[in-house]
């Protein structure tokens, strides 16, 4: 009886042993057509160059993916928000965030996104991304981020 009960134990502990799940690691699965998976797999973020709003090529490839997710996911609504780095007034970088964000949005409803499902803001100099005084933290300020709501 004693050899039966510990053939059976091996046997228990081999299966386990066998049929290991694998979790996965932290940050690499997401939920298609959540919030994450926006940010992760699409990219909510176009950048900008110093005093300009116009969409640079490298943009237009991540407003294009934003447009075919929104498209396909189409329960969200979104706001873009104008950004600037921290040179100039804060007039004129409202006035710029502005830019840039209605840029993002006239992109966005160009490639079939309704145009009542976008808003805008412009948060000009007031909410930076990334805090600093150099070329590094401006270019990263200068930006129209989507946000889904």
């Amino acid at each position: 009886m004693i050899k039966a009960f510990a053939a059976v134990a091996a046997l228990l502990v081999m299966a386990a042993c066998s049929s290991e799940q694998k979790v996965p690691e932290a940050g690499t699965s997401v939920t298609p057509g959540s919030i994450a998976d926006f940010k992760q797999n699409v990219g909510d973020r176009v950048f900008f160059d110093t005093d300009m709003s116009n969409i640079r090529e490298d943009g237009r490839g991540t407003l294009a993916k934003q447009a075919e997710w929104l498209k396909k996911y189409s329960n969200y609504p979104i706001t873009i928000e104008g950004k600037c780095d921290e040179r100039g007034t804060r007039e004129y970088n409202l006035a710029l965030g502005e830019r840039r964000a209605n840029a993002v949005r006239q992109y966005l409803v160009a490639q079939g996104i309704p145009a009542d499902r976008v808003k805008t803001i412009s948060y000009g100099k007031e909410r930076p991304e990334v805090v600093g005084s150099d070329e590094g933290a401006w270019a990263r300020n200068r930006v129209g981020i989507t946000v889904l709501q």
